[in-house]
């Protein structure tokens, strides 16, 4: 549904053009040194600005409506909202005949009966990655001294993007990328074999993040051309390090406190203004579809934030769902 995790849960909330969006946090420790303004550099990082990034301007200031008290978590669900003033919902009343190719359109039409809220994709919008992003914020500080840190690798095939923006906007395409990310400082330990293996959960929030097509870990695919005896980790000390990490921090589903290394492949953006043939799902006829509207031309340029957010957030309930577990004999 809208939530995730098993001790540290967050769910998100609102619509891309309703009233606000944002996150409830739940099973937050009491005691966290937490205010509005802990919120700004990540939410910053997400915002559009950068060219090729959504005309859209959002101050994105957050509002801390619950569980916090004297600048510090009491333990109770912590609320934050996030207002939407930049909107344009007369931009997306044509969808609801002609489905955007790609979008979410025709699916909430099946599944919610028309009764979904259509505005600038409701439910189903990057939009919602501000509440995502704010959870990740108060997940970074309980996963402490850990850190999580995302870069983009390519966007459109490339390393050096900057053209490939320009022919998007140009053209009025878009583009995909490959986002890195990295949490570092986590120990041995963390996470459970089969269904909730680090990669498991950290895979079920970031498929989350709207645009994401893919993850791999470590190697990932590329070790299905390695032999073994390349892609072994060989250990180094007594410490556990290993002279290599393909296995991208994780054995057995589980922490081995090597770097947690995995790379996320990011679709196009969707709404393009570029014309497309489609289908009317009223009448049934074939039509030229140009997508009015304010719109990224790459997804990925916004989208490291988020993924840190995401991992962080699945790294905090790991981290306390072994802190719940029976002490193990060392």
């Amino acid at each position: 549904m809208n939530s995730f995790g098993r001790i540290f849960r967050v769910g998100i909330f609102g619509e891309s053009h309703g009233c606000c969006t944002g996150v409830c946090v739940d099973g937050c420790p009491p005691g966290i040194a937490l205010s509005e303004s802990d919120f700004e550099d990540d939410l910053r990082r997400r915002r559009s600005g950068e060219k090729g990034t959504t005309p859209r301007r959002e101050a994105d200031l957050p509002r801390i409506v619950s569980g916090v008290f004297n600048g510090f978590t009491t333990g109770s669900p912590i609320v934050v909202e996030i207002a939407n003033n930049d909107t344009a919902a007369k931009d997306y009343a044509l969808f609801r005949d002609i489905p955007r190719p790609g979008h979410a359109d025709f699916t909430a039409e099946k599944k919610y009966g028309g009764y979904a809220d259509f505005r600038g994709s409701g439910h189903f919008s990057g939009r919602l990655t501000a509440g995502l992003v704010a959870a990740g914020v108060i997940a970074k500080k309980i996963i402490a001294p850990a850190a999580v840190e995302s870069r983009i690798l390519e966007i459109g095939g490339s390393a050096d993007w900057k053209e490939i923006i320009e022919r998007c906007l140009t053209e009025r395409d878009s583009a995909g990328g490959i986002v890195e990310c990295t949490i570092s400082g986590a120990p041995a330990g963390w996470g459970e074999p089969f269904f909730d293996s680090v990669e498991s959960v950290i895979a079920h929030i970031v498929y989350a993040v709207p645009a994401v097509k893919g993850i791999e870990f470590g190697a990932g695919f590329a070790a299905a051309r390695m032999y073994g005896s390349e892609h072994n980790d060989a250990f180094e000390g007594q410490e556990g390090a290993t002279v290599t990490n393909h296995a991208g921090g994780v054995n057995g589903g589980i922490t081995n406190g090597n770097p947690i290394v995995f790379r996320v492949a990011v679709k196009p953006t969707s709404s393009i203004a570029r014309p497309q043939t489609t289908a009317n799902i009223r009448t049934g006829a074939t039509v030229t579809l140009e997508i009015p509207g304010r719109h990224d031309a790459c997804i990925a340029l916004r989208i490291p934030p988020v993924l840190e957010a995401a991992a962080a957030i699945a790294i905090a309930d790991l981290k306390m769902i072994y802190r719940a577990e029976p002490q193990k004999k060392i």
